[in-house]
């Protein structure tokens, strides 16, 4: 079985979800997204199945750090896409698709769990 997991390889809730899935004996394939970007299509995807207030990580510091103006294209998809685009460590991480399934943030894939 393998799993691929987008995200940045120093964030904590990455690392969580790949250990998880390794010790569940998955194999990762792994997209870092400051290396490779985000691919426009598969951001798409994300926002239809999960919803830009899901999608969107209004915690984190790079968000935080992004002034009004940044934060306010948020307020409509197209905006929001190109912030995401250009900020990926804006997403919320991880996004792991595992077995046909796509989840966002998740970092426990124990049996049971996923």
């Amino acid at each position: 079985m393998t799993a691929k997991v987008y995200g940045i390889p120093n964030c904590d809730s990455v690392k969580k979800a790949i250990a998880s899935l390794k010790n569940n004996d998955v194999e990762i394939v792994f997209h870092d997204f400051k290396k490779h970007g985000v691919p426009a299509q598969l951001l798409d995807e994300w926002i239809g199945t999960f919803g830009l207030d899901k999608v969107i990580n209004r915690r984190g510091t790079t968000w935080r750090g992004l002034d009004e103006s940044l934060q306010g294209k948020a307020q409509s998809p197209e905006g929001a896409k190109a912030l995401l685009l250009e900020y990926p460590s804006i997403i919320k991480r991880p996004v792991v698709e595992l077995n046909g399934v796509l989840t966002i943030g998740q970092t426990d894939f124990s049996k049971g769990n996923s």
